[in-house]
């Protein structure tokens, strides 16, 4: 697994008891027990990754253990590796075969504009 350009690394001998707060990428192959709070930045979980924390990322992609509420305001993909006990609450959810989740899925739906146009694919009022 390459892991992407940019991203902070917490390799397999770190571990971490408290919250993580920032707005890079990470990529975290160790192990952390709070929360992390990434609103701006993509959240990997290696493979040998596991968290136990409450998450609030844009993005998030797992392939180890995580344990906790996800909240991600764009897209969570699990991974054929992933474990996940929590729930999520994201824009959209990708699961891959062999993935495993405990929990219950929220998946946001497209905001409306401010001028009050919707989004394509919303259903429009029939007019008569």
């Amino acid at each position: 697994m390459k892991v992407a350009e940019g991203s902070t690394v917490l390799g397999k001998s770190v571990s971490i008891k408290g919250d993580v707060v920032g707005t890079e990428d990470l990529f975290l192959d160790g192990e952390i027990d709070g929360t992390i709070r990434l609103p701006e930045g993509r959240l990997t979980i290696g493979p040998n990754g596991r968290a136990k924390a409450d998450v609030e990322v844009r993005d998030l992609i797992v392939f180890g253990q995580l344990t906790g509420k996800i909240s991600a305001s764009g897209r969570v993909d699990l991974r054929q590796s992933a474990t996940v006990l929590g729930d999520i609450r994201a824009g959209t959810l990708a699961i891959e075969e062999s993935a495993s989740l405990k929990g219950r899925v929220e998946l946001t739906a497209a905001q409306t504009l401010s001028t009050g146009a919707s989004q394509p694919g919303t259903p429009q009022p029939a007019r008569v």
